[in-house]
């Protein structure tokens, strides 16, 4: 099954569906991404912070999968934005994933604490011309820092990966990203099982409609909006059922079903604010 791809403002594309691997054991890391390039995953999105970048490593080593048919992802901790530290963090990635260069780079977060965020998007954007990574992005920026990195330094991100599901959609981020040609990546898009929304009428009358699972439906809501996203699981038969999700397709009214949960006030978040420390 080919999964389909979109084209980011580099001149790349990139897997709408990937494979995360947030809060993956370093041991199973290994074991958990071999049997998703096993059911066909070609989109791995991993992090200096997971502590499991070995284990990805060794199983894109191990696949006998061509580099050119992967698209790899990692991202730059907070506490190495200052100076040049991204220039060492990003061969440090590169050397635990066994990789000479990664297809897209990201800051993890803007921390606008300690004010070394624009400092890091210049770094990106020269850990880029150095092909170190194909591709440039960010992670849990708002608005307001999109426009503080570009008018720094006129580079616009491919991507902006944030917090997004049915109940915190976060509108005014998908408007920047559109008007100035950024996509967006989801994370916890099955909200991190942190609210019942596996149980939401929208979602049960579309799982029932197309007899497809609520996490199924959910995945092909967010593949339906132009949304990039990667479940995650260490569970094989959840890897297989995630990715099935390209032989069928939810209605419009379907999809503005599940868009209307959004209870649009911010309460629906599950997982940390861009504005907070850490």
């Amino acid at each position: 099954m080919t999964v389909p791809t979109v084209k980011l403002n580099s001149g790349y594309e990139i897997p709408q569906l990937g494979f995360g691997v947030f809060l993956v054991p370093p041991e199973e890391a290994e074991k958990a991404v071999s049997e998703a390039l096993e059911v066909g995953y070609r989109h791995i999105d991993t992090a200096a912070i997971y502590r499991n970048e070995e284990g990805v490593g060794a199983a894109l080593e191990k696949s006998g999968i061509a580099r050119d048919e992967l698209f790899i992802t990692t991202k730059l901790w907070n506490d190495r934005q200052a100076g040049d530290e991204p220039h060492a963090a990003i061969r440090e990635s590169l050397d635990k994933l066994r990789l000479d260069y990664v297809d897209l780079y990201l800051t993890h977060w803007p921390v606008p604490q300690q004010d070394t965020y624009s400092n890091a998007w210049q770094k990106l954007i020269e850990i880029r011309d150095a092909g170190l990574s194909r591709s440039i992005g960010v992670s849990n920026h708002l608005p307001e820092h999109l426009d503080r990195i570009v008018a720094d330094t006129g580079v616009v991100p491919a991507i902006d990966q944030i917090e997004l599901h049915p109940a915190y959609q976060q509108q005014n981020v998908l408007d920047w990203a559109e008007k100035n040609g950024t996509r967006i990546e989801s994370w916890g898009p099955l909200g991190q099982g942190k609210y019942p929304l596996f149980e939401n009428p929208a979602v049960q009358a579309a799982a029932e409609a197309h007899d497809r699972s609520p996490a199924q439906v959910v995945i092909r809501w967010h593949l339906q909006r132009g949304i990039i996203v990667f479940p995650k699981s260490v569970n094989r038969s959840r890897i297989e059922q995630n990715f099935d999700v390209f032989d069928f397709e939810l209605t419009a009214a379907e999809v503005d079903a599940i868009t209307a949960i959004d209870p649009q006030d911010g309460s629906g978040r599950v997982g940390g604010h861009p504005l907070e420390s850490r």
